[in-house]
């Protein structure tokens, strides 16, 4: 079974145009994830990604960060091709948050410390002038939004925070300064069940409360079909699933098995 939904694509925020990417080419180990695949994300869009290790969901993303270059195609960003740009040149229009924390903040830094780091992204700025007395004000109180008393732990050090705490704020730092786009690269996994559920209702809020466009890649399936307005399958390089809006509505974890399972068939597992 093969779910997909049309939607119109006439002005795309990302689109991804005949990517081709090929690991460790001309050797024993060689894989091709992409052959000619492509992607167009709307603005205000919501993707979860889901699929098996190896179809090509991270590849995505570190694709678009530019972590990794493709071979061949081209990437654009509300129209600005960025595919030859630097990683931190993207990083001033895309926010990330990974798995682990510590990608994302300084453990050895305070929570002040980071937050005013984060403000200055792209800035050339004195971390003792950056960190004043109206900026903690501030701070706090975006902090307070996040409902997990961090804004009575300012002074310390993000490393002692538990992983939930951390991964809070990991996602207000990187929403901090505005962006395009929001990857989120499995900002769940390594988190208790509790707190994943408490960092997914965080991530919906946010993504609502500054409208933005976000790309999910999760291993959890009732993530998947419970967040977001568009859903993507994963497998091979290839989008077996694509269901928005509505569609994606109307998706039940089951849904997903059975593609799962399909999938498993067919490749003889």
């Amino acid at each position: 079974m093969s779910i997909r939904s049309g939607s119109n694509l006439s002005n795309p925020l990302v689109s991804m145009q005949h990517i081709y990417k090929t690991f460790n080419p001309d050797s024993v180990s060689e894989v091709t994830v992409f052959r000619d695949f492509n992607l167009d994300i709307l603005r205000g869009q919501f993707v979860s990604v889901v699929g098996s290790n190896g179809s090509g969901k991270t590849t995505m993303q570190n694709l678009i960060c530019g972590s990794i270059l493709a071979d061949q195609g081209r990437i654009y960003l509300d129209g600005t091709p960025i595919d030859r740009m630097k990683e931190y040149q993207r990083a001033r229009r895309i926010g990330r948050v990974f798995q682990d924390p510590s990608r994302g903040t300084c453990p050895e830094l305070t929570i002040l410390e980071n937050m005013a780091l984060a403000e200055n992204k792209g800035k050339a700025f004195g971390l003792r002038l950056g960190v004043n007395r109206q900026r903690i004000d501030d701070y706090r109180t975006q902090l307070e939004d996040l409902k997990l008393g961090l804004e009575d732990k300012v002074n310390v050090p993000v490393g002692g925070l538990s992983g939930g705490q951390r991964q809070a704020l990991a996602l207000l730092i990187a929403t901090m300064t505005p962006i395009d786009l929001l990857i989120l690269d499995e900002h769940t996994a390594a988190l208790d069940p509790n707190a994943s559920a408490t960092v997914m209702e965080l991530t919906d809020r946010i993504v609502k409360e500054k409208q933005l466009t976000a790309l999910m890649v999760t291993h959890n399936l009732k993530f998947a079909v419970q967040y977001g307005n568009r859903l993507l399958m994963m497998h091979q390089g290839c989008a077996v699933i694509d269901a928005a809006y509505e569609k994606k509505d109307s998706l039940q974890i089951n849904d997903l098995l059975d593609q799962f399972n399909e999938i498993s068939l067919e490749v003889g597992n």
